[in-house]
């Protein structure tokens, strides 16, 4: 679904010039749960970033689903970032929209009709475990919740991948793993998980593959899921 081939990001130009990311090659096949961890500035957030085409690469080839994204057009953009779903460690909600609203915003501005959305939005909000938090407000509900419902906003074009960067880092222990719990069940139902994180109980706790990323190059890749830094 996914693959990095000899990808090199750089910023700047000559004596000023940084490296965040050096010959990055791996693999990460559909329905796939793969956490990429590291310390503070090791390239995790830049390679979501690359995935989602936040960024371009330096050089090197990035293909999804087939096609190759490190020399997307601005044409294209729109189309390859609905077939992915974000999530962040800043929830990023509308203030003044209800829960309900914040999540049918999605499909709003994607022109969905009235009665797609009347359907949907429940639909996704009940797998979150938000059907009883339709009409809160953010403000109303716990941080763990607002992750709940950035989450189902991520979710309801139900797209084939989902790419979490730190999502948990605003949380106490108890609400992170329900959020990661969530994830996982996500991805039992199908959808491709690219978790980015620091946090080393997380990725010892859900025993999936790990990536593990140190200044900008891969150093580790577990199949079984352990943090090893």
């Amino acid at each position: 679904m996914i693959e990095f081939i000899n990808v090199r990001k750089s910023y700047g130009a000559g004596n000023l010039m940084a490296t965040a990311l050096e010959d990055i090659n791996f693999k990460i096949e559909k329905e796939e749960f793969v956490s990429f961890v590291g310390h503070s500035g090791a390239g995790k957030s830049t390679i979501l970033k690359l995935i989602y085409a936040e960024e371009k690469p330096t050089s090197g080839e990035i293909i999804f689903n087939g096609e190759d994204i490190s020399k997307i057009s601005s044409r294209q953009l729109p189309y390859h970032r609905r077939r992915i779903g974000t999530v962040f460690q800043d929830y990023k909600l509308l203030p003044k929209k209800t829960v309900y609203e914040n999540v049918a915003f999605a499909l709003e501005v994607s022109g969905y009709l009235t009665r797609e959305i009347r359907q949907s939005v429940p639909q996704i909000l009940d797998i979150v475990g938000l059907s009883n938090k339709l009409g809160s407000y953010p403000h109303e509900i716990s941080g763990g919740e607002q992750q709940r419902a950035a989450i189902a906003r991520a979710l309801v074009h139900r797209p084939a991948l989902i790419i979490a960067d730190e999502p948990t880092g605003n949380l106490d222990p108890i609400s992170a793993w329900g959020i990661i719990q969530l994830l996982l069940k996500i991805n039992k139902l199908g959808t491709t998980i690219v978790l980015a994180t620091h946090d080393k109980d997380i990725v010892n706790n859900v025993k999936r593959r790990v990536i593990t990323l140190d200044q900008g190059r891969i150093i580790r890749d577990h199949s079984k899921g352990r943090y090893a830094i």
